[in-house]
C-alpha cells in the first residue's frame, strides 16, 4: 500500500503569475493498495461527492496513467494493477485556489511511483514534467512536489523548477464559501496587456523572491505583493475577495488572490488577522499555516507530519 500527503500550495503569490508557488501545511492524504480486482474508492472530507466516479476520478486516472508511463519505461508490460482500492482524507478546499487538483495528481503519481516495480524509474523532474501535462502549468505541481517555494518555468526541455527556503514562516489563508473553476478565472485575462504593467510585474516579482527569501520587512512586502497582470481582470468573477484585498493592502499588510481565487492570502499570521476584523467582515474560514517545508511523500508508520 502507499499512504501518501500532499500539501495544499498557493500560486501566483500576486506578481509571479504562473511561476512562484508556496506549499502550505494542510495536507490532503491518499491511501492506495493494489487489489485481488475492482476499483473501490472512498472519499472523507472536501470532495466527497465525487466518490462514485469510478474511472472517471482525477486520482484514479492519474494513477492509471502513470502505472502505463512505468510500464514504457521499464518494458515490462505488467499492464494495469487487477484491482485498486484508493480512499482519500481530503482538507484542501476545493475550487478555491489552493491547489486541490494539484495535490491530487501529484499524490497519485507519487502512490503509483511507490507501487509499481519499476518505480525509481521516475525521478522528481519526470514527476514535474508528467504532473505539468495533467496540470497544464506547473506554478501549483512544483512546490507540491518539492515542498518550501519555488520558482517554475517551461523551457525547450520541458517544465522545471527551482526550491528555495522562505523566510517567511507564518501565512494566513482566508477562504470563501463559494468556489470558482479555474478555467472561468482564466477566461477572463486578455490576450495582451500594457508593456508598463509587464514591466511592473516583472520587477516586482523579483523583489518579493528576494523578500521571501531573505525575510524583507513588511513594507518592502506589501510594495513586492503588488500584481497588475491578472487580479484587477479577474475581480469581476470575485469581487468580495478582490475587495477583500484591497481593504487589507490599504491597512498595510501583504494581501494577494491565492492562485486562481477566490482564497486570499495574507502574509501575516492568523493572530494579527484576529485584530483585523472590521476589515476581515463575515463569511470568511481563517486558516493559520505555514510554508510547509516537504512536498508530496509517502508516509510511513509514526510519521509525525501534522494535519
Amino acid at each position: 500500500m502507499a499512504s501518501v500527503r500532499a500539501p495544499a500550495t498557493s500560486a501566483n503569490l500576486g506578481p509571479g503569475f504562473d511561476s512562484l508557488g508556496l506549499a502550505l501545511t494542510l495536507y490532503d492524504d491518499v491511501e492506495v493498495a493494489v487489489t485481488g480486482g475492482g476499483l473501490a474508492i472512498e472519499v472523507e472530507g472536501e470532495g466527497a461527492e465525487v466518490a462514485d466516479r469510478g474511472e472517471r476520478h482525477l486520482i484514479v486516472k492519474v494513477l492509471r496513467r502513470t502505472f502505463d508511463l512505468l510500464d514504457g519505461l521499464a518494458g515490462t508490460g505488467l499492464g494495469q494493477p487487477p484491482g485498486l482500492r484508493l480512499r482519500c482524507v481530503n482538507r484542501i478546499p476545493h475550487s478555491r485556489g489552493l491547489g486541490s487538483s494539484s495535490a491530487a495528481i501529484v499524490a497519485g503519481i507519487v502512490a503509483a511511483r511507490h507501487l509499481h516495480p519499476a518505480g525509481r524509474l521516475l525521478d522528481d523532474a519526470a514527476v514535474l514534467r508528467l504532473a505539468t501535462e495533467i496540470e497544464g502549468h506547473p506554478d501549483n505541481v512544483a512546490p507540491c512536489i518539492a515542498g518550501g517555494m519555488t520558482i517554475a518555468w517551461t523551457s525547450d526541455s520541458g517544465p522545471r523548477s527551482v526550491r528555495l527556503d522562505p523566510a517567511l514562516a507564518e501565512v494566513t489563508a482566508l477562504v470563501p464559501d463559494q468556489r470558482l473553476a479555474t478555467e472561468r478565472a482564466r477566461g477572463l485575462l486578455p490576450e495582451t496587456v500594457p508593456h508598463g504593467a509587464a514591466a511592473a510585474n516583472a520587477g516586482r516579482a523579483a523583489l518579493l523572491v528576494a523578500a521571501l527569501a531573505q525575510g524583507l520587512d513588511g513594507g518592502v512586502l506589501l510594495d513586492a505583493t503588488e500584481d497588475r497582470l491578472h487580479q484587477d481582470y479577474r475581480a469581476p468573477a470575485m469581487p468580495e475577495s478582490a475587495a477583500l484585498v484591497e481593504r487589507m493592502r490599504k491597512a498595510g499588510v501583504p494581501a494577494v488572490i491565492s492562485g486562481a481565487g477566490p482564497t486570499v492570502l495574507l502574509f501575516t499570521s492568523a493572530s494579527e488577522v484576529d485584530s483585523m476584523t472590521t476589515e476581515l467582515g463575515n463569511g470568511w474560514h481563517i486558516h493559520p499555516l505555514n510554508v510547509a517545508p516537504h512536498g508530496a511523500c509517502v508516509r510511513h508508520p509514526g510519521s509525525s507530519v501534522r494535519p
